[in-house]
């Protein structure tokens, strides 16, 4: 079989090296724009690689190249404590404009941020109130995703020009030992495209993204399968914008005596 002019011809027992080169040459066709292949120009495009992960105990070789696509401006799938999202660096203007075409998400929409740790927080966020530390206390890592104000860190195309910022620290091995590794936050919008049914495993990301990205991180089934609590903060005041894998009575717990209001 010839692509690309390459003959691929009994490289499949040429030894892994070779074959990761080969297959990381023609991946690279990815970047900087994603596949823009078409059945009548006579070439296919190439399905997403498929990464097996240990759950508890991630590679550090598979974090380690996971985080050399995303360094490149790359939109990775991973797993999270309840779906999978998208991964990208929230700051390469280019990699987050790839996620809105990957999904074919409407850029009126903000990209939320994967953390792990408050540090973190207090860098892309501005004057955290103290219900925010209330809340990370309670659920945090956890399925919870809280909305706060962002600070100047981030591009504006990121909080949809709202200069809010929806983050989460997920207690998930493989999301922190990503950003660790990468030294930066992740962005987690959901891995589907817009408008379809999320997905809760590696092999549902391929069936509908598996010609957009180059690269899913597969963690088997995730952990919840219902999305993340969202809770919005403003001051002293909060609200529920979606009850998800956190119930709202914990929510209420932890901000008991602070002011709620309407979503």
């Amino acid at each position: 079989m010839a692509f690309l002019g390459v003959s691929l011809r009994g490289y499949a027992a040429c030894g892994s090296v070779l074959c990761e080169r080969l297959s990381g040459a023609l991946r690279g066709i990815y970047i900087g724009g994603g596949p823009h292949f078409s059945k009548e120009d006579g070439v296919y495009p190439l399905s997403a690689e498929v990464l097996k992960v240990d759950p508890q105990n991630p590679d550090k070789r598979t974090i380690r190249y996971a985080a050399s696509w995303l360094r490149r401006g790359a939109v990775v799938a991973i797993p999270t404590d309840t779906l999978y999202a998208l991964a990208a660096d929230p700051v390469n203007l280019a990699a987050v404009e790839e996620i809105f075409r990957v999904k074919g998400r409407p850029e009126s929409r903000a990209l939320p941020i994967l953390i792990n740790s408050i540090s973190q927080a207090r860098t892309l966020a501005k004057d955290l109130p103290a219900n925010f530390y209330r809340l990370a206390q309670a659920c945090w890592p956890g399925p919870l995703t809280v909305v706060v104000e962002a600070s100047n860190r981030l591009p504006l195309k990121v909080t949809a020009n709202t200069r809010r910022i929806a983050l989460r620290w997920p207690k998930n091995e493989v999301v922190c030992s990503l950003i660790e590794e990468l030294g930066a936050p992740l962005t987690g919008t959901s891995a589907n495209l817009s408008g379809s049914s999320t997905c809760a495993s590696g092999e549902e990301v391929m069936l509908q993204l598996g010609d957009r990205i180059p690269l899913i991180l597969d963690t088997g089934e995730a952990g919840e399968l219902v999305p993340s609590t969202i809770v919005e903060l403003r001051g002293e005041h909060w609200c529920i914008g979606r009850e998800g894998a956190i119930p709202a009575e914990i929510i209420e717990e932890a901000l008991e005596g602070d002011d709620v209001v309407p979503a």
